[in-house]
C-alpha cells in the first residue's frame, strides 16, 4: 500500500503552489491569436483560447476588467496580454486570468479603432450638437502636447507670426506610450481649471498606428468631451484620423493647420478695424447731411415761419367754436322752456284749484277733512267751504240725501221753513 493516497482536490491545490511559487507567471505577457471567444451576457466575462501554432491555453477575463479595455476581441485577433498563470481547481484547467488586454498588429488596431468610434457615436459623444462654437478671436489659447516635439514648435512659430497678442499656455504631456492617455486626459482637465482660456488645442506630430494611439483611447475621447473650453484636435498628419478628432469641437490636418485656423492674422485685425472705421465714419457723414436737410426743410415751413399764425387760426377756430356754443345753448333752453310749459299746463289742468276756477268749492269738517258724502255732515257742524278765491265758514242747517232733479230748489226748502 502507498504511504498517503492524494484526492484530486489536493492535487490540484499542490499544483497551485507549485504555480505561485513561479513569481514570473503570476504578472506575465502573453502573446497569442484569439479562438473559441465567448461574451457571457449574464456576467459579461469574456472567455477564450489564447493559441499559437503549436499550442493554446484557456483565458478569461472578467467584466471589471475588460471594461477598461476600449475594445472587444474577435476570433482570429492577435492580442498582448499581461495577466497571470493559474489552476481552475474545479475543473483542473491552468488558465490565464487576463488583466489588461492589447491588440497586436494593425489589422487588430484597426478593428479596435472602429470598435471604440462605433460605441462612442452610439452614445452620441460626435453628435453635432454638442460641438461648441470655436471663438473667432481668442486671446488665451492652451496647447496640450510634448513640450519638446515639433509639433509644439510648429504652433508657436506660426502662432507669432500671425499674432505675437495672443497668449499661448504650454500644458506638457506625453504624447504617446502607455502613460499618455492618462497625461493627456488629465491635462485637458487642468487646462479647465486653470481660468480664462478661450480655446484648447490637444495634438501631437505624424507617427505611425501604435504610435499615435493614444489619441484613440476612450479615456481621451472622453476627456474632450467633457472640457467646458472649446477643443481642436491637432494629431498627425492630414490623412490621419482619431478618435479625438471626432470627440473634438474642430479638427485640424495638422499642428500647423490648428494654429492657422485659431489664431487671426493681426495685420488682417488692424485693417478690418480701420475699414469699419472708414466706413462708419462715411455712414455718419451721410447721415448728418441728411438730417440737415431734414433741419431745413423744417425750418422753411409756414407753421415755423410764421409763428404767429397757427396762433391766429386757433383763436379764430375757437371764437367760431364759441358762438357754436352759445347758439347751441340757446335752442337748448328755448326748447326745454317750451317743454316746461307745456307740461305746466297739463298739471295745471288736473290742479283742484282750476276745478274751483269753474263754480265748484271743496267743503272740510271743523279738522279739515274733506267731506265726500252728507253722511259725514250733521245738523249743527262747523264746515269750512274753500272757493277759488278764498274761504267761508258755515254752520249746518239741515242735511238732506241726494234727491231727484225734479224736487225743488234748496233755497225754496229753505224758505218755506223760514
Amino acid at each position: 500500500m502507498p504511504e498517503k493516497v492524494l484526492t484530486v482536490s489536493e492535487i490540484n491545490r499542490e499544483i497551485n503552489d507549485a504555480l505561485r511559487k513561479h513569481a514570473y507567471l503570476w504578472n506575465c505577457w502573453v502573446t497569442g491569436e484569439i479562438s473559441n471567444f465567448k461574451d457571457h451576457i449574464p456576467s459579461g466575462h469574456w472567455y477564450f483560447t489564447l493559441k499559437d501554432k503549436e499550442a493554446g491555453i484557456k483565458t478569461v477575463m472578467f467584466k471589471a476588467r475588460n471594461m477598461q479595455s476600449g475594445f472587444k476581441p474577435e476570433n482570429g485577433m492577435k492580442v498582448l496580454i499581461r495577466g497571470s498563470i493559474r489552476l481552475y481547481e474545479k475543473d483542473g484547467n491552468v488558465q490565464l486570468y487576463a488583466e489588461e488586454i492589447y491588440p497586436s498588429g494593425l489589422g487588430a488596431l484597426y478593428i479596435a479603432f472602429e470598435q471604440l468610434k462605433s460605441r462612442l457615436a452610439a452614445e452620441g459623444l460626435f453628435a453635432p450638437e454638442k460641438k461648441r462654437p470655436i471663438p473667432r478671436y481668442p486671446s488665451r489659447v492652451a496647447i496640450v502636447t510634448s513640450p519638446t516635439g515639433a509639433a509644439i514648435k510648429d504652433i508657436l512659430n506660426i502662432a507669432r507670426r500671425r499674432n505675437p497678442l495672443v497668449s499661448l499656455i504650454i500644458i506638457p504631456s506625453a504624447v504617446q506610450g502607455e502613460s499618455a492617455p492618462g497625461e493627456i486626459a488629465r491635462a485637458i482637465e487642468r487646462a479647465n481649471h486653470y481660468g480664462n482660456i478661450d480655446l484648447l488645442i490637444v495634438g501631437r506630430g505624424g507617427g505611425s498606428l501604435e504610435e499615435l494611439w493614444a489619441f484613440n483611447t476612450e479615456k481621451v475621447a472622453r476627456a474632450i468631451a467633457a472640457s467646458a473650453i472649446p477643443v481642436v484636435s491637432a494629431v498627425g498628419h492630414e490623412v490621419d484620423y482619431t478618435i479625438a478628432d471626432f470627440a473634438a469641437d474642430l479638427r485640424a490636418p495638422t499642428p500647423s493647420a490648428a494654429a492657422e485656423l485659431v489664431i487671426p492674422v493681426l495685420t488682417e485685425l488692424k485693417e478690418g478695424i480701420h475699414y469699419y472705421e472708414e466706413k462708419l465714419y462715411h455712414r455718419m457723414q451721410a447721415l448728418l447731411v441728411n438730417k440737415r436737410h431734414q433741419v431745413d426743410e423744417i425750418m422753411t415751413h409756414s407753421a415755423l415761419a410764421r409763428p404767429g399764425w397757427k396762433l391766429e387760426q386757433s383763436r379764430q377756430e375757437l371764437d367760431y367754436l364759441a358762438t357754436r356754443l352759445q347758439e347751441g345753448m340757446t335752442g337748448f333752453m328755448t326748447e326745454k322752456n317750451g317743454i316746461l310749459k307745456l307740461l305746466s299746463a297739463k298739471i295745471d289742468l288736473l290742479s283742484p284749484l282750476h276745478t274751483l276756477s269753474r263754480g265748484y268749492s271743496l267743503a272740510y269738517d271743523s279738522e279739515t277733512k274733506l267731506l265726500k258724502s252728507v253722511q259725514q255732515a250733521a245738523v249743527g257742524d262747523f264746515i269750512n267751504l274753500r272757493l277759488s278765491d278764498g274761504d267761508i265758514g258755515c254752520s249746518v242747517m239741515h242735511v238732506h240725501p241726494e234727491r231727484p232733479s225734479s224736487d225743488y230748489p234748496l233755497e225754496e226748502k229753505y224758505n218755506e221753513k223760514k
